[in-house]
């Protein structure tokens, strides 16, 4: 940080604490250019992760809570259980089961009570073509849903073809080169029942394993490899983001991040999509704060909409976070707060050590991190440029359709409060207190106030601050003026170790979740194993699926978490 600033990122047992250093602090300068565009906020921009295993996932009052959030897209039928789930039987090739009310038809149910569009990933592993036509005919033809996007495949390169196996994968040859012929075989037969579907492939995230990696006899990594060949013919990228870490600073500073890895991605598809390459999509169908410290405690909820919002302004046509429903991990004790290691955003009820989560559907606090968008975007709106002195306090700012800006401001600092002093470029705010939307550690709302000025505020520590103002009479409305394209920069690959496979297990690498089996069957946790170390810094852990979600008495899903330490950085 720049000298004079007082915040100092502080990693002291595994806190990772934002703390101050001696004496009194500056105010942390804010500048909003409300002039210069970053794009528009998309309809489906705000997402979350379903899967067939969750018992749970058409609880009315999860839907409730799910429109409440302003969720506008969601995605099934749920991570690595995708590449084995059968939708025309609702059954599951091995490892896994689907709950009994989460077929494709009760989703789409939930779906509509939540008022998000699906977003579909077919069967890859274990399906063909044929099926996936079959459920695009199915959905938009025979029902009427209109279900616009589709991904083939969920983390397809977890195949065990680079060393390490979470994912089915039932043909012979696991290649990219392989993955990118049948994608376009999928492409086509999907399209042939419906033109106006959008396929996407599946990335490696960019820096991360196995992006990078080559294996005997391949002339590239898997990117290079499945753009080489599809990416004239595909509508969307899929990329997963879980930088994960081992201090609440690292994973609330692993944001920032997230332009150099969208630049990567858009240098990938300027090289092999051409002219095309404008109209290909990103999208982020998971992410989360998984494999870090803080899951359910105030770190995450911070991180959360800061995620959400670079990825937005990068250009994301959508960001799904993982996920409606999980299971408790082992608890810890984080900045003072229990983190239940859950996943979720709604609590399942589920217990371990004797410690025990709040009720069932109780939100955490990821959930208000996520609901706190609400108060700063709608689709429509126009996102515009913001910077902070300090990356102690981040920002985000949208100019409103009805001509207002909302500012969300995000102290980091779980101690102490930061004063921020505001400016304005391309609006002026009307004088006087403004009307503000925050959500506070320990909180169980958001809370409504108005409080402080559009030029200063104080923001409690670890906190969310969204400020809602309204034009000065004196404002001129014009429009934005969109901000220049970042300039693509491929991302440098580094070498990682080799990994060892871990055969007939169904899983994915960031999700600390398992496939969920209903009483009486047997536990295969003991299949699961660890991702070795690749040696990169900001180590991110990834999960194979070995635990199990389970129906116990009273309906109670349980989760039994085996998860592997080993580092795969982003």
């Amino acid at each position: 940080m720049v000298a004079g600033a007082v915040a100092v990122l502080v990693a002291g047992a595994g806190a990772g604490a934002l703390a101050l250093s001696a004496g009194a602090a500056p105010a942390v300068g804010i500048t909003v250019d409300a002039g210069t565009s970053l794009g528009t906020v998309p309809s489906s921009a705000v997402g979350l992760n379903t899967a067939v295993y969750d018992t749970y996932m058409n609880d009315p009052s999860a839907a409730s809570l799910m429109k409440a959030a302003g969720v506008r897209q969601l995605r099934f039928p749920g991570g690595s259980v995708a590449d084995a789930y059968h939708w025309k039987t609702h059954t599951v090739t091995g490892g896994s089961w689907a709950a009994p009310g989460t077929d494709f038809d009760h989703f789409m149910a939930t779906a509509k009570k939540v008022g998000a569009q699906p977003i579909i990933t077919a069967n890859y592993g274990s399906g063909t073509p044929q099926e996936a036509a079959d459920w695009v005919k199915y959905a938009n033809v025979d029902k009427g849903y209109g279900v616009k996007y589709w991904e083939i495949g969920n983390e397809v390169s977890g195949n065990g073809y680079y060393g390490s196996k979470w994912e089915v994968d039932n043909h012979a040859d696991k290649s990219p080169r392989e993955y990118a012929k049948n994608l376009l075989a999928y492409a086509k037969a999907m399209k042939a029942v419906d033109p106006n579907v959008k396929i996407g492939a599946v990335l490696n995230t960019p820096g991360s394993w196995p992006d990078g990696v080559k294996a005997a006899g391949d002339d590239a990594d898997w990117n290079h490899t499945v753009l080489s060949i599809a990416a004239k013919s595909i509508d969307f990228v899929i990329v997963h983001w879980y930088p994960g870490g081992s201090s609440t600073a690292n994973l609330l500073n692993s944001p920032a991040r997230i332009a150099g890895t969208a630049s990567a991605v858009r240098s990938l598809l300027h090289t092999y999509a051409g002219p095309h390459a404008a109209s290909v999509k990103i999208a982020i169908t998971e992410t989360s704060s998984a494999d870090s410290v803080a899951q359910t405690s105030q770190a995450a909820a911070l991180f959360a909409p800061d995620t959400y919002m670079n990825w937005l302004e990068q250009g994301a046509v959508s960001v799904d976070w993982w996920d409606l429903h999980n299971g408790m991990g082992k608890p810890t004790t984080v900045n003072g707060e229990t983190d239940y290691q859950d996943g979720g955003v709604l609590s399942v009820g589920s217990c371990s050590g004797g410690t025990c989560e709040p009720a069932r559907e109780t939100p955490f606090s990821t959930y208000w991190g996520i609901r706190s968008l609400t108060a700063l975007a709608q689709p429509g709106d126009t996102m515009v440029k913001a910077s902070s002195a300090n990356p102690s306090v981040a920002v985000h700012a949208v100019r409103s359709s009805n001509g207002g800006l909302n500012v969300m401001l995000i102290n980091k600092n779980p101690q102490n409060a930061a004063q921020v002093s505001l400016s304005y470029r391309g609006y002026t705010p009307a004088s006087g207190t403004v009307r503000t939307v925050s959500y506070a550690k320990g909180g169980t709302a958001l809370t409504k106030a108005t409080r402080g000025t559009a030029a200063a505020q104080t923001l409690p520590p670890y906190s969310i601050t969204t400020l809602q103002l309204k034009p000065s009479s004196t404002t001129t409305r014009t429009d934005t003026t969109p901000s220049p394209a970042p300039t693509p920069t491929a991302a440098t690959p580094t070498a990682a170790a080799p990994v060892a496979s871990v055969s007939g297990t169904i899983g994915t690498r960031a999700q600390a979740t398992a496939a969920g089996v209903p009483v009486g069957r047997p536990d295969r946790s003991d299949t699961a194993g660890g991702l070795a170390s690749t040696g990169m810094s900001n180590a991110v852990t990834y999960s194979a699926l070995g635990g199990l979600l389970a129906l116990a008495a009273g309906s109670v899903l349980v989760l039994r978490m085996r998860r592997s330490r080993g580092s795969h950085a982003r």
